[in-house]
């Protein structure tokens, strides 16, 4: 009896010196199976094989690991070697799943245009990554022909520089919102105004965003915020004003209206207020920030921006089909977990909130040292991007607000962000004047883009990833190719 037990003292010792003991589990922390011995010579390839029967996926899906936020790109031994990690713990090893289609890395500017005649203070793709729009300190909003990277329409209406400006997720409005606080909706087919200008606001508009198509289609609703410390819901259609959100004491300085049909505001009175949408009632109230709000990004941000559009470029036949797809989408990309959001302020923190479940923050991420600009989660919501005017850009999990890497590089405030429709790539736009790429795998610079004379004040990459666009103070819209 005495010498069984040796041996199996023996072979258990032999089985964990080959193999180690690990926990697989999703970005959210939940397990997939018991913990099990997996063989030291497991690397990424046999970590998918094992991720795709456990989860009974009938085609093989493609799956990337993350030890303690760090990509596992060669086998537990060398892993573990390197690393100095005792095989007597249990290793979590977290799995999730990548982009089928990957973005090549822009390198060079394909084209620089002219038009504007003051600065360029934003730029967006439409959802179908296929227009792109730009507003301008010299009160027009512009419409641009990507095929032949020349100036479409100028769109004239507004008195005043045109600060912000928002496509719905349908693609069939754009609106803009000025310096004077009124708003105008465009056609984008014939960049003609879609009605008379919607007049409300006494002060200048900080942000637009749309009900998401999945709630609603076509698109007609959406929510500006102000200076004046208001937000407004608009209908595009009938162009009036529905609700009036009134509550803060400050200016609104960003708002959101995310996928579970809520608004989210953020102001310089240092709070997050969250809004339903049928009265306009107050649901909640988020406290942490120990100064102003200056932006708010969701974890669903990406889905709800392309709606029913993906990089497969296919076209829609009615509201219904769009409204539809967009919703498999939304819940395809959310999962089981709620919405998430954060929260960058001019107090130099960052908080992570999950604000239907709870109104205290998930998550307190500090490590910048001047005010936090801007914030971004990648499409698959697994990471935050954070811009400071520290002259840094950081990462952090999407999932528990933990710190991953700072990207130095920028030697001037970074304005603002965006991210590569396949999480892997990270863009960002300083008034050093450069673009710069950032490898969220290798954590390092992939790119540098100087050629802007002067600031760089907006960036965004086409939900499609073929292309980025920038503009800034030296009145030019650039745009970027791989």
């Amino acid at each position: 009896m005495e010498v069984d037990m040796e041996g199996e003292a023996e072979h258990q010792k032999e089985v964990s010196s080959n193999n180690v003991m690990c926990q697989l589990s999703d970005p959210e922390g939940a397990t997939l199976g018991p913990a099990m011995y997996l063989p030291q010579s497991a690397g990424p390839k046999e970590l998918t094989q094992i991720v795709n029967q456990l989860l009974h996926n009938e085609e093989r899906f493609p799956y990337a690991f993350y030890v303690s936020d760090q990509e596992l790109l060669e086998d537990l031994s060398s892993y573990l070697t390197r690393k100095k990690v005792s095989v007597e713990k249990v290793l979590t090893i977290v799995y999730q799943p990548q982009a089928v289609f990957r973005i090549r890395p822009v390198s060079r500017c394909s084209a620089t245009i002219a038009g504007h005649t003051e600065a360029v203070l934003s730029v967006a793709f439409s959802p179908d990554g296929q227009q792109l729009a730009s507003g301008s300190g010299d009160t027009t909003v512009r419409l641009w022909d990507l095929s032949t990277q020349t100036p479409l329409f100028t769109c004239k209406g507004h008195k005043n520089w045109v600060l912000c400006i928002a496509w719905s997720p349908d693609g069939k409005y754009l609106v803009s919102g000025s310096k004077s606080g009124e708003l105008q909706c465009w056609d984008p087919k014939t960049g003609l105004p879609s009605g008379n200008q919607l007049i409300g606001h006494k002060k200048w508009i900080t942000g637009i965003s749309w009900e998401p198509v999945h709630l609603n289609s076509p698109c007609r609703r959406f929510v500006s915020a102000s200076k004046d410390g208001d937000a407004r819901i608009w209908d595009a259609t009938s162009r009036r004003c529905l609700i009036v959100l009134t509550g803060h004491t400050l200016a609104v300085t960003c708002v959101k209206w995310g996928g579970d049909g809520v608004i989210y505001t953020g102001s310089q009175d240092c709070t997050i207020k969250v809004w339903e949408t049928t009265q306009g009632k107050l649901i909640r109230e988020l406290k942490g920030h120990g100064h102003w709000v200056n932006s708010l990004a969701l974890s669903t941000e990406y889905v709800l921006r392309t709606g029913a559009f993906d990089h497969t470029g296919k076209q829609f036949s009615s509201p219904e089909e769009m409204k539809k797809v967009a919703l498999e989408r939304y819940n395809k990309m959310r999962g089981t977990a709620p919405e998430r959001l954060v929260s960058g302020s001019d107090d130099f923190t960052m908080f992570l909130w999950e604000p239907s479940v709870s109104k205290h923050p998930k998550a307190r991420m500090t490590g910048h040292q001047q005010l936090v600009n801007h914030v971004y989660f990648s499409p698959d919501g697994k990471w935050i991007a954070s811009a400071s005017f520290d002259k840094s850009v950081k990462l952090w999990n999407g999932a528990t607000g933990n710190f991953v890497a700072a990207f130095r590089g920028h030697v001037g405030p970074v304005y603002q962000i965006s991210w590569s429709a396949d999480s892997r790539l990270l863009l960002s736009g300083s008034k050093d004047s450069t673009l710069k790429v950032w490898d969220i795998r290798t954590q390092k610079l992939k790119q540098d883009l100087p050629g802007h004379a002067d600031e760089v004040f907006a960036v965004d990459w086409s939900p499609d990833g073929e292309k980025v666009a920038s503009g800034g103070r030296d009145r030019v819209l650039k745009l970027w190719m791989g």
